[in-house]
């Protein structure tokens, strides 16, 4: 139990902390529905399950080897982050802005090609390597574990992640469908504008 509730806190603490990720898993979800946002936030989540078996696996020498390699993650991530935010500002050029969301309903190739988009955002994503080196690392959550008590610790990490990655779908799937037209398009704008200005700021940092 002590393992679980331990990935359980290294799942929530590496997934809440609010990023360029959780911004697009909600836009995801205004855009095409609940399916396409759970389906990125599930990506999100096994990004998350793959840190939290390194820290089991490999522990501060994994999480040292990760850090070395930050400085071409950080510039990848914020060339993919600002591809996909410039992408999502012109995709809402005049005759789609009053489209209703989820006008098609998304097929297995989609949710998988969204699943993995999201899996590859997240693990080169700066903020999660960060995240994964203090939080899970830092506190030694996931120090002196059985076989056993890994396995237990990495599910609960996933279950963490993947509920809350499930929680910004739904806020973003209610949102597509009940905010007036015009409402939706300019909280789309503004959420690809925050995440091309946090790859700014990865850059930057």
């Amino acid at each position: 139990m002590e393992a679980f509730l331990s990935g359980m806190l290294a799942g929530y603490g590496i997934a809440i902390p609010v990023g360029a990720i959780a911004v697009l898993i909600v836009e995801v979800g205004m855009r095409c529905g609940f399916r396409c946002a759970a389906s990125a936030g599930a990506g999100a989540a096994t990004a998350d399950l793959l840190y939290a078996a390194a820290a089991v696996a490999g522990g501060a020498a994994l999480a040292s080897t990760v850090e070395s390699i930050e400085t071409p993650l950080k510039y990848a991530s914020a060339v993919v982050l600002a591809v996909i935010a410039v992408a999502g500002l012109l995709g809402l050029r005049p005759g789609r802005r009053d489209a209703p969301v989820d006008v098609v309903f998304p097929d297995r190739s989609e949710l998988l090609a969204t699943y993995a988009k999201f899996l590859g955002l997240t693990i080169i994503n700066p903020l999660t390597v960060a995240y994964f080196a203090a939080f899970v690392v830092g506190l030694g959550l996931a120090d002196g574990l059985s076989v056993l008590g890994g396995v237990v610790f990495v599910i609960g990490a996933f279950l963490a992640s993947v509920s809350w990655q499930s929680v910004l779908a739904g806020i973003g799937a209610f949102a597509g469908r009940n905010l007036p037209a015009r409402v939706r398009v300019g909280t789309v704008v503004i959420g690809n504008l925050v995440v091309l200005a946090l790859a700014v700021v990865i850059v930057l940092r």
